[in-house]
């Protein structure tokens, strides 16, 4: 990318405002790193979905519910998603779950996310390590199951580690926007 302001649309869905927190850190510590990043805040339950189409660089966020569901404002809008027209651009995910009251589940949002954008032509950045959780099942992991396809968060029973790994994948999202 070029040294023009870096414009990213961060949208996301929050029941329970933690999605919203994440994503409120996320905004702010972009904006540390790269004082030349302009992130916008979106909540999905008030923005259409079609206004991702006017970034370059975007970010969703999205939590999974019980037994691996969408969360509310995510689901009112899953149909939306196929139509949007997000070829060439850079995403990015990060999700909200709960790995051992959910094991089997963990994170399944996330991955139903990514698989929905793939067919979308977009490049997934913010691949994130799968140490340091513990759950059983998650469709949010890559194929040779080493990665999970974005951040995973779990203010539940990792609370203490969020702003890490907020900091961390940040970082990861900069390097590898510079490298487009």
């Amino acid at each position: 990318m070029n040294n023009k302001e870096l414009k990213i649309g961060l949208f996301y869905g929050s029941t329970t405002c933690y999605t919203e927190m994440a994503a409120e850190k996320i905004q702010a510590q972009l904006h540390h790193l790269a004082s030349d990043s302009c992130v916008e805040l979106f909540n999905i339950k008030d923005t259409e979905l079609s206004k991702t189409e006017q970034f370059e660089v975007l970010i969703f966020g999205i939590s999974t519910w019980d037994f691996g569901e969408l969360q509310e404002d995510w689901e009112a809008t899953w149909q939306d998603i196929k139509g949007l027209n997000l070829a060439g651009k850079t995403v990015a995910i990060f999700g909200l779950g709960d790995q051992l009251g959910y094991a089997e589940w963990f994170q399944d949002a996330v991955g139903m996310l990514h698989d929905e954008l793939l067919v979308l032509d977009c490049d997934v950045i913010g691949y994130w390590p799968n140490q340091g959780y513990e759950f059983i099942a998650s469709k949010a992991l890559t194929e040779d199951n080493a990665f999970f396809v974005g951040l995973c968060l779990d203010d539940e029973n990792q609370y203490e580690l969020t702003d890490e790994r907020i900091n961390n994948w940040c970082n990861q999202l900069i390097t590898e926007i510079k490298l487009l």
